[in-house]
């Protein structure tokens, strides 16, 4: 079924899966709109029809509740496949671009490819959105597609081993299970791209593993996505933005998302206003422990405990804190101003803690987030237009959004990606059918006029001639020609 569970010792069967792969390609079926659109269809039914196991995989791998998997998973892939077939046509579409006069009579257009035989690795944290949102894209561009998703989410993993094979073509799909031996095994053959979304250290080793090859990749990181928060005029203003800052920070698998909120920056002045509307607010959404996702394992547990054991951190706690290891539950916490060298502030939290930083003026966050690598999304609360103006002008990151936060992920026309160590590449929507299509350039000229000014022998006439060429000036370029001017 398009299915293959692998392990250190089935590289060979790995082989022949990369072989499958590649003649389901180049047999020529996948270039075709109406098999591109099949897939599509099929990936929509797989959504509908097994939305209950998904349910239940996401739920044994990271506890989510049903309302948030479909609000961040199998939601937003539906609105994602049903957008890519109502669109696809006209992606695949020639692009006809301008050529200049000189060139009579001539045609230029830009026709997209297929790039061939991708992989795509998943990241654990949204495990069935980030496996088939790309490959959403990668099938919508008519490329065969090998899948590997994330061993530390074994249940969903599974789920799309076992279903995918039903719902696609299986000899141009292929899930590929199993752990790091298997993603290095995977790396040792030559793809056409490569989609990494995962932590800067393992990008590392894909880079350099693609490198062997010359195979592009595209990278989907993370870093500690700034929230810039500035006073609110109004008790409704405010309660609404610290409802969206809980929704992009806790509700999304606990804070265990790229882009979610890693730490605000707020006033001095306004930080007690602040962290009173969130402590009441955290009471009031999660009363019930099943609605927050729990940390993925153990040992990324005891990275987070960690954080908050720290001696010159834990001082800073200032709401929750508690931790149940048997369940893998980190209560919501809130830190006010823990040491900037501490862990907590130098590294990526991914997890439920939410550290606030007080500036003295809010222009001051700017500073502030500049002197950090640059991250995949910058959050920014505020009515002022000219603070909004600084953010976008002086700051560089994946995206910005002002007055909520996360939900950029779910905007068709908008690319997602990062910047510098953040990664690279951008997909969703038309961008996933960008990233996994060639733009092949196509010129077609007649022979109606040649000119041998661009043959050899030279002299200065032609240098002359082709001055006015480059310059589009034409009307020089007659008379030049006609011997009306020198």
């Amino acid at each position: 079924m398009g299915t293959m569970a692998a392990d250190a010792a089935g590289g060979e069967a790995l082989g022949e899966t990369v072989r499958e792969l590649r003649e389901a390609y180049e047999c020529g079926r996948t270039r075709s709109l109406a098999w591109r659109q099949a897939q599509l269809r099929g990936i929509l039914r797989l959504l509908k029809e097994k939305e209950v196991e998904a349910f239940q995989a996401l739920h044994k791998d990271l506890g989510k509740h049903h309302a948030e998997a479909y609000r961040d998973e199998i939601g937003l892939l539906i609105k994602s496949a049903n957008g890519a077939l109502q669109q696809l046509g006209k992606w695949m579409a020639p692009e006809r671009v301008w050529v200049p006069l000189i060139a009579w009579p001539a045609t230029a257009q830009v026709v997209p490819e297929p790039l061939g035989v991708v992989l795509i690795f998943s990241c654990w944290n949204v495990p069935l959105g980030l496996s088939l949102e790309p490959l959403i894209g990668a099938l919508a561009a008519g490329n065969a597609v090998a899948l590997k998703p994330s061993e530390l989410s074994p249940c969903t993993a599974r789920f799309l081993a076992d279903n995918i094979g039903m719902y696609v073509d299986p000899s141009a799909v292929k899930v590929v299970q199993g752990g790091p031996d298997v993603g290095e095994h995977l790396m040792e053959h030559r793809w056409d791209k490569v989609l990494f979304t995962g932590s800067p250290r393992i990008a590392r080793s894909v880079m350099a593993a693609a490198s062997r090859h010359l195979t592009p990749v595209a990278l989907e990181l993370g870093g500690k996505c700034p929230c810039i928060f500035d006073a609110m005029p109004g008790a409704r203003d405010l309660q609404v933005s610290v409802n969206r800052i809980i929704a992009g920070k806790w509700s999304s698998c606990a804070g265990q998302a790229c882009i979610a909120i890693d730490y605000v920056l707020v006033e001095e002045r306004f930080a007690p206003v602040l962290i009173k509307v969130l402590r009441s607010t955290l009471k009031r959404f999660f009363q019930e422990p099943e609605h927050m996702a729990r940390i993925v394992n153990r040992r990324h547990f005891d990275r987070l405990s960690g954080l908050l054991r720290d001696r010159a951190v834990a001082p800073s706690i200032l709401h929750g804190g508690s931790m149940d290891a048997k369940n893998l539950y980190i209560e919501p916490t809130i830190l006010l101003n823990p040491p900037l060298d501490s862990e907590i502030m130098t590294e990526e939290i991914f997890g439920p803690l939410l550290p606030i930083i007080t500036v003295k003026k809010i222009e001051d966050s700017i500073a502030f987030v500049n002197a950090k690598p640059k991250p995949l999304a910058i959050y920014a609360f505020t009515r002022d237009a000219a603070l909004r103006r600084r953010i976008v002008d002086e700051t560089s990151s994946g995206s910005v959004t002002f007055n909520d936060a996360v939900v950029q992920y779910a905007m068709d026309g908008l690319p997602f990606g990062g910047v510098g160590q953040s990664g690279f590449g951008q997909y969703h929507g038309r961008y996933s059918f960008e990233m996994f299509s060639h733009k092949k350039a196509v010129m077609k000229r007649g022979y109606l006029i040649e000119l041998t000014l661009r043959y050899p022998p030279w002299d200065e006439s032609k240098v002359t001639l082709m001055r006015y060429l480059y310059r589009f000036n034409y009307f020089a370029f007659v008379l030049s020609f006609l011997g009306l001017r020198r």
